[in-house]
């Protein structure tokens, strides 16, 4: 197969540090275009907005989308009414609503979309899976802390609705859990902390159970300084699985299993490629389903107002 014309919708932050070495790295793609009204790569053609984009370059094939959560409904919707395979950067939309019009539309154009959950893509998550299915699990806990500061310098929207807060990173746990668990989960209880001055959370504190009551605990925090947390612990009959760095490391009954550079978006590229090959879609929306549940019932408690 020839490799996969493809357009980068949105040139920020995420799209520079991960998209571009990806993309740049793969055999299945060439980056022909860009489409920001901020921003432009050396090189490659670049357009004001995705409507120019898909103008100029009427041969493009796929289009990944790396906009702010609240603009890619109506990004994704284009590409598609133009018979493109689409990437969506997590999470795939600001509502569950969001994403099930573009799932109908995907399907009724014939067009490959992907829900790009890059964390699933760690390197110890599959093996995680695997030891799980065979085991008993007796608790779940789930540490993410990192600093907005670094992560987000700068970008307002994240506070604004739609923009998630926490949750834009806590998703990715919550898609590794998602994954790695053999029994779905559901909310029971959420904390959330947001700032006076904000409209999104800036910290939760979130209670799951499965089926057999199995505890599910998770602290998500934006406020963290020093070393950056990302940890999952399941404990089970066999000892405890330690998923930590975002899923690079992993332990099993205090053994390290592996431990391998990140290389998520690496794999991520490769499953678009077979996506947009076979002409299917990959769009599991539990992730965001949990967030969507912690906003509905959770309890929110004011905090001081945050400034970058």
């Amino acid at each position: 197969m020839s490799s996969i014309d493809i357009g980068l919708v949105g040139v920020g932050k995420i799209a520079r540090d991960q998209h571009l070495p990806a993309i740049d790295s793969s055999p299945d793609f060439r980056l022909v275009a860009t489409a920001d009204p901020y921003a432009r790569l050396e090189g490659i053609d670049g357009y004001d907005s995705l409507a120019a984009m898909l103008d100029g370059v009427p041969d493009l094939q796929a289009v990944a989308i790396c906009t702010p959560t609240h603009l890619r409904h109506s990004q994704a919707r284009l590409a598609l009414e133009h018979g493109k395979a689409v990437l969506l950067e997590k999470p795939p939309g600001a509502t569950l609503s969001e994403v099930e019009d573009l799932m109908a539309l995907a399907e009724r154009r014939g067009c490959p979309m992907f829900a790009a959950w890059h964390s699933r893509f760690a390197p110890g998550v599959a093996q995680a899976r695997e030891w799980l299915a065979e085991r008993d699990i007796h608790r779940i806990e789930i540490e993410w802390k990192e600093d907005v500061r670094v992560w987000h310098p700068g970008q307002a929207w994240i506070w604004e609705p739609g923009g998630m807060g926490v949750f834009d990173p806590g998703i990715n746990a919550l898609s590794i859990v998602t994954e790695i668990l053999p029994q779905p989960f559901f909310l029971r209880s959420a904390r959330l902390a947001v700032p006076s001055n904000c409209q999104t959370p800036i910290a939760a504190e979130l209670a799951f159970s499965d089926a057999q009551e199995t505890p599910i605990q998770a602290a998500f925090d934006f406020r963290q300084t020093g070393p950056q947390t990302w940890d999952i612990h399941v404990d089970t009959e066999d000892g405890r699985l330690s998923l930590t760095h975002g899923g690079s490391r992993l332990v099993v009954d205090g053994q390290v299993v592996l431990e391998a550079e990140e290389r998520e978006y690496v794999g991520l590229y490769a499953r678009f490629a077979e996506l947009v090959a076979g002409r299917v879609s990959d769009v599991d929306v539990a992730p965001l389903r949990h967030v969507a549940d912690a906003f509905l019932y959770g309890r929110r408690e004011a905090t001081e107002p945050f400034i970058e």
